[in-house]
C-alpha cells in the first residue's frame, strides 16, 4: 500500500516584512536621536533617550540605565565632580594624604564652569561671580549672600555655597587669598571703627572657616582688607555699592604666587 505524500507546505512570501519592520523601527530611532542632538534643551534630549531605552528594553528595574551621550562633547570641558548635598558645616579638616596638583589656566576654566553650573542649579548666580585674570581665579562672595550689613560673621545659610566652592578649590595646592572689600559708606561702631576693620574681619573669618573645615595648609592661605579703596563698580549708585561689598576668594596662579611676599 503506497504512503500518502504530505502536501508541500506553502512558502510564506511575507517573512521579509519582519526584517523590514525591524529596519524601519531602527531607522526611526536614528532619526529621533539625530533630531534630539540638534536641540539645545538638554533636559528634553535626556527624556527622549530615556524613552527610547525603555522602548528597546535597555532599562531593567534592578539597575540604573547606562548614560548615553547624545550631545557632542567637543566644546564641553571636563569639570570636577560637584557634591551639592554637603553638610551645613563640615566636622573637622580631613587630610587626604595625597599630593595635590597645581591648578593651571585650563583648571581655572574647568572650576569656573563647574561652580557656575552649580550656582545656576541653586539659583544663586546673583550671590557669587567668578573671573579669571592674570592673578588666577577670583570668586567674589557678595555681601548680601554671606554677611549681614555691617557684620563680619558668615550667615549659617551661606555655609552650603561656601562648602561647595571650597571643596572644589582646595583639591589643588595653589595659594588662596581672601580679600575683604566694602563700599565708601563710612562705618563707625565699637566693633568696627572703620571700613578697614570690617573688610579685614570678614576676610579673616573666611580664612578661619577654611582652615578649620578644609584641607588647607596655613602657609598657603592669607587674608587682607582693602576697605573701599579697590572698587569694581561706581560707588555713586546703589547697584555699584552692592557690587563693591564683597569678599574675594582668589586662587593664585603661578605668576601671581611668585609676586607674593
Amino acid at each position: 500500500m503506497a504512503l500518502k505524500k504530505e502536501p508541500e507546505k506553502h512558502v510564506n512570501h511575507e517573512r521579509w516584512l519582519v526584517s523590514y519592520a525591524d529596519f524601519i523601527t531602527l531607522l526611526f530611532a536614528v532619526f529621533v536621536v539625530l533630531y534630539a542632538m540638534g536641540q539645545s534643551d538638554k533636559k528634553k534630549v535626556e527624556e527622549v533617550m530615556q524613552s527610547l531605552k525603555e522602548s528597546f528594553g535597555m532599562v531593567n528595574s534592578g539597575a540604573p540605565a547606562p548614560k548615553v551621550n547624545v550631545i557632542p562633547s567637543k566644546s564641553i570641558a571636563i569639570i570636577p565632580a560637584l557634591k551639592p548635598e554637603l553638610s551645613i558645616a563640615p566636622t573637622g579638616r580631613q587630610r587626604s594624604g595625597m599630593a595635590k596638583a597645581r591648578a593651571e589656566e585650563k583648571d581655572f576654566r574647568q572650576i569656573k564652569t563647574s561652580v557656575e553650573a552649580y550656582l545656576i542649579k541653586r539659583g544663586a548666580q546673583n550671590k557669587v561671580s567668578l573671573e579669571i585674570t592674570r592673578r588666577g581665579l577670583t570668586v567674589s562672595l557678595k555681601e548680601a549672600g554671606f554677611f549681614d550689613s555691617g557684620q563680619a560673621t558668615i550667615k549659617p545659610e551661606a555655609y552650603e555655597l561656601i562648602n561647595t566652592i571650597a571643596e572644589i578649590m582646595t583639591q589643588y595646592n595653589n595659594p588662596l587669598r581672601l580679600e575683604g572689600h566694602t563700599d565708601n559708606v563710612p562705618i563707625s561702631t565699637a566693633q568696627f571703627p572703620s571700613n578697614w576693620e570690617l573688610s579685614t574681619a570678614r576676610a579673616t573669618n573666611g580664612l578661619k572657616y577654611l582652615l578649620k573645615n578644609f584641607d588647607v595648609e596655613p602657609d598657603k592661605i592669607s587674608a587682607t582688607g582693602y576697605a573701599e579703596f579697590r572698587p569694581i563698580a561706581d560707588n555713586t549708585t546703589v547697584e555699584g555699592r552692592a557690587k563693591n561689598r564683597r569678599v574675594d576668594l582668589v586662587m593664585l596662579s603661578g605668576d601671581a604666587e611668585r609676586g607674593e611676599p
